[in-house]
């Protein structure tokens, strides 16, 4: 059984990946330091997959610790590095928290997959190495633009760290260029559970629904999109969770190219926030309380991918469509609510 090493696998996209390791027949380790998640996780991945995968609690910023951990592990086939702070609109008020997070966690990694004979990583990139591209939809191709934020920011230093640890080092890279993971497992028992006020679209707007916040601020309507709010490539977080599975499949079956692969993750669509908006009135029945603020600063106007190159090269498309994002993202908003003991909207 092949073991792999899932940083941040309590969180939101990490979670759902362990689930579809587990069930590939993968032995999974995670580390997390609970930052911006929960214990209960693991016992909802267990309640799923039927198996608890390892796990060990501290920061990867932690150089001894991280070190500690790769010498009574170097039996892993590879890596997948998801353990970073997210949010481009915090990072425009946390931006040393930011960098020394997001940064020195993956060199830690890196010294202790060099240090232990351990090759592949898989790294969670995101579409804001692009800023704002030039032609849409983006392509792997495009150039990276000055970040718009101290998050995208830290996306582009870490793939530069990469690629030389790919030419330097012999590691084994791919690196995938998410665009924006919503929705949750089928089950709704894990899900994007941010601590504290959401910062990403989604949960802020089921949270909304359910009561837990008065309105929903939309930043801003004078874009140059169709109605002037910002245009996003929504994705299923399980299409993406199988990605990730596909890429630790292609390095194993030593199918990759190259030292560094990367690849835009999306559906190749971009939506309105108030498309996505309306998607959840339709699916939800709820009638969504929402205002237009000022830009948020950090946000780029618009963009989606260009998937070919994963659809090609990897075999790997995206399959659910935004209404059933959404609504699997209301599934798991609700189910926390029953949890909670509290009330649903009377209209749903």
């Amino acid at each position: 059984m092949k073991k792999i090493l899932v940083t941040g696998g309590t969180g939101f996209i990490g979670s759902h990946t362990v689930v579809i390791l587990q069930q590939s027949g993968y032995e999974v380790i995670v580390v997390d330091n609970l930052s911006n998640s929960t214990m209960d996780v693991l016992d909802n991945i267990t309640r799923i997959t039927g198996i608890r995968p390892a796990f060990e609690q501290f920061d990867l910023v932690d150089p001894i610790r991280t070190a500690d951990f790769f010498k009574r592990h170097p039996d892993l086939s590879g890596v997948i590095h998801f353990a970073a702070f997210k949010a481009a609109g915090e990072s425009m008020s946390k931006p040393l928290e930011y960098y020394r997070n997001n940064v020195a966690s993956l060199i830690n990694i890196l010294e202790g997959m060099r240090d232990n004979g351990i090759r592949d990583i898989v790294f969670s990139s995101s579409c804001t190495v692009y800023g704002q591209p030039d032609q849409l939809p983006v392509t792997e191709d495009a150039p990276l633009k000055p970040a718009w934020s101290p998050y995208g920011s830290t996306k582009q230093i870490c793939e530069e760290i990469l690629r030389f640890s790919s030419l330097l080092l012999s590691v084994r890279v791919i690196s995938l260029r998410y665009f924006n993971p919503i929705g949750a497992h089928e089950s709704a028992l894990i899900g994007e559970l941010p601590l504290g006020v959401p910062n990403n679209l989604i949960p802020f707007i089921t949270q909304t629904a359910i009561g837990k916040h008065e309105c929903l601020s939309v930043y801003g309507d004078d874009y140059d999109t169709p109605d002037g709010t910002a245009i996003r490539d929504y994705i299923h977080v399980m299409d993406l969770a199988r990605a990730h599975l596909v890429a630790v499949e292609r390095m194993i079956s030593g199918k990759c190219t190259s030292n560094m692969e990367v690849f835009n993750l999306g559906t190749g669509e971009g939506y309105t926030v108030m498309e996505v908006i309306r998607s959840f009135e339709r699916v939800s029945g709820v009638r969504l309380n929402h205002k237009i603020v000022s830009r948020r600063p950090g946000d780029v106007e618009k963009v989606w991918a260009d998937t070919r190159l994963a659809n090609d090269e990897l075999g790997w498309k995206a399959e659910r469509t935004l209404d059933e994002m959404v609504l699997s993202a209301w599934n798991w908003e609700k189910a926390l609510a029953h949890k909670r003991q509290i009330a649903l909207p009377e209209n749903k």
